[in-house]
């Protein structure tokens, strides 16, 4: 479980987090959304350890990340765009990660390695890959290490529905052996089927944070789309 309390953090004059408290439990697969601005690239930062909160904790598993990077060690990250050596291959890159993360006695999880074939293409070099096939190396490193938590930040942009598809078999399948599944996007109607809880981030501040069967009571929409408007509607008057 990942424990925010009363997370602030401001950036000159722009408050771009502001008293923020959540709880998010393992076992679930939780949508992160809001409009462009909303705070959720910086909570993101917050719980990897790359932003510093002015005020506030957080927990992940009950102990104080502050100070003590280990936690992240069980964090799987897959960025919106990833950022690897242009010169390497993909047999490299994924070398170089097992070296820099891979602990003794640890197994891998290359379930998507070869759900996407990448085998078949791992000498290609990354300056020759399309961006879905960046996507897909992403991914793949994201779940690569068996973390109890992992981090999606717009994680199907790029992919083809069929690659998509089994992105999303994968999220589906790690959540039920009880991790935690946080997933940042823009795309609401890929979220219907996959995910358990909402968070809606506007100006910093949490909004709600609900389950979606929850939310689709209290709005009376099915689909994600509709009910996050019905709410923001709602609020305006």
């Amino acid at each position: 479980m990942i424990d925010l309390s009363h997370i602030a953090k401001r950036y000159g004059r722009l408050q771009v987090l502001d008293d923020v408290s959540l709880s998010l439990p393992m076992g679930k697969s939780i949508a992160l959304i809001g409009p462009n601005g909303s705070g959720k690239t910086t909570l993101i930062k917050c719980l990897l350890g790359m932003v510093v909160p002015d005020k506030g904790s957080i927990s992940f598993k009950g102990r104080n990340i502050l100070g003590d990077w280990s936690y992240r060690a069980d964090i799987g990250y897959m960025p919106q765009i990833g950022r690897y050596p242009d010169n390497m291959t993909i047999a490299q890159v994924f070398g170089m990660m097992k070296d820099i993360r891979c602990l003794p006695g640890k197994d891998l999880d290359e379930d998507l390695v070869n759900a996407f074939q990448l085998p078949l293409i791992y000498d290609k070099r990354m300056r020759t890959l399309s961006g879905g096939t960046r996507q897909k190396v992403s991914a793949c490193l994201a779940f690569l290490f068996n973390p109890s938590v992992i981090v999606l930040d717009e994680p199907t942009a790029g992919l083809d529905p069929v690659a998509a598809g089994i992105l999303t078999k994968k999220i589906l399948e790690e959540t039920n052996k009880g991790k935690l599944v946080l997933i940042t996007s823009h795309i609401l109607s890929e979220l219907d089927d996959l995910v358990d809880e909402v968070v809606y981030l506007q100006d910093g501040r949490v909004r709600f944070h609900k389950s979606l069967p929850q939310l689709r009571v209290d709005t009376g929409e099915q689909k994600l789309v509709r009910a996050i408007a019905r709410v923001m509607e709602n609020a305006t008057i």
